[in-house]
């Protein structure tokens, strides 16, 4: 089984709409693909924030069961690829585990972008945010980054 474990800061916004998002394209094409994420600065148990859930809501998902958790070395050096929304995070994700098969979303897709934070914002950023995570989840998947 291939896992894939999303990375942001608190796991309250951006990794739990990555994850989401990534469940659902992964299953819409077929592809046997479990998906988690963390928050390299999270406190376990804390829900996804009201933006995010409505954010997801707005796209026919379900955020309201999250549950955050931070990213330990033993979820990281379980997974089979871990994807982080910036370049920051990577480079925590590789001072916790150096073997780690880890990037960037944005680096994984093709991109130099990082993913932006809606954290505090409105719901039109988080609904930004699900777009750009979507976008490179897609692209992802167009060069074959997850078969």
């Amino acid at each position: 089984m291939f896992d894939v474990l999303f990375v942001c800061t608190g796991n309250t916004c951006r990794s739990p709409m990555a994850a989401t998002l990534a469940a659902e394209i992964f299953t819409q094409k077929g592809l046997k693909i479990t998906v988690a994420s963390a928050g390299v600065s999270a406190y376990g148990g804390s829900p996804a924030s009201k933006n995010a859930i409505l954010a997801m809501e707005a796209l026919g998902l379900d955020l309201s069961v999250h549950k955050s958790q931070a990213a330990a070395h033993a979820l990281i050096k379980n997974a089979s690829l871990v994807l982080t929304m910036t370049k920051a995070h990577l480079m925590h994700i590789k001072a916790a585990c150096p073997t780690a098969n880890a990037f960037t979303l944005g680096e994984y897709a093709g991109s130099i972008a990082d993913v932006s934070d809606p954290f505090g914002g409105s719901l039109e950023e988080y609904k930004n945010c699900a777009t750009q995570i979507k976008n490179l989840l897609e692209n992802c998947i167009e060069k074959g980054g997850f078969v």
